[in-house]
């Protein structure tokens, strides 16, 4: 589906797709028009690389408000939304990738890119690559859009490690490969780790 910053071409092209169907249509248009209230408040990060993390914080805070306006309590509207929102991951790529002999030299190639093109305004990062051996890959996110956007509304503590175990979910069972992590911004670190050990 081509991409856009229209609300129910975000809402399918996220993580939420599948919830959003499960509404009546009455909360579905109240989702789509609180996620038109939230495109047009945060414009100044809807780039081009921040698209895929907006389709998911923007579409996260917009069913939240829905979703307690129709007699959800907070935890049943986190339930749903969290739930969904990590049966969409799909680990078993990054899963796939890692069985193969050079994982962590593609590793190296593939991720600084990704973000590269993955990341707008809001991000910021340092990598290691000049000083990581070749069975290490570490790096840090210094500024997370995440942590902005749930930060400003309120909404970090319920929302910010949801999104911060993604990660867990994506690496935390790769073949012959340890993921360490000790902090997110999210959470009340300083910084985002990212430390993969590759084990022969």
């Amino acid at each position: 589906m081509k991409k856009s910053y229209e609300p129910l071409n975000m809402l399918m092209n996220g993580r939420y797709a599948i919830l959003y169907q499960k509404l009546n249509g009455e909360e579905q248009q109240e989702v789509l028009e609180r996620m038109t209230e939230l495109i047009d408040e945060e414009r100044e990060y809807a780039d081009k690389g921040n698209y895929s993390h907006l389709c998911n914080i923007l579409t996260t805070i917009a069913l939240d408000v829905v979703l307690q306006c129709h007699g959800r309590t907070p935890d049943e509207a986190f339930e749903l939304i969290s739930t969904h929102m990590w049966a969409a991951l799909k680990p078993e790529g990054m899963q796939k990738l890692a069985r193969l002999p050079f994982f962590m030299w593609l590793a190296k190639k593939l991720v600084p890119l990704g973000f590269k093109y993955g990341s707008g305004k809001g991000w910021r990062y340092t990598w290691h690559l000049d000083t990581d051996g070749p069975d290490e890959f570490h790096f840090e996110c210094n500024e997370c859009l995440y942590k902005y956007e749930f930060g400003k509304r309120g909404l970090l503590e319920r929302f910010g490690p949801m999104f911060c175990h993604s990660d867990i979910i994506n690496y935390g069972n790769l073949p012959y490969t340890e993921f360490i992590r000790t902090q997110t911004l999210c959470q009340g670190g300083d910084l985002c780790d990212f430390c993969f050990i590759r084990h022969r």
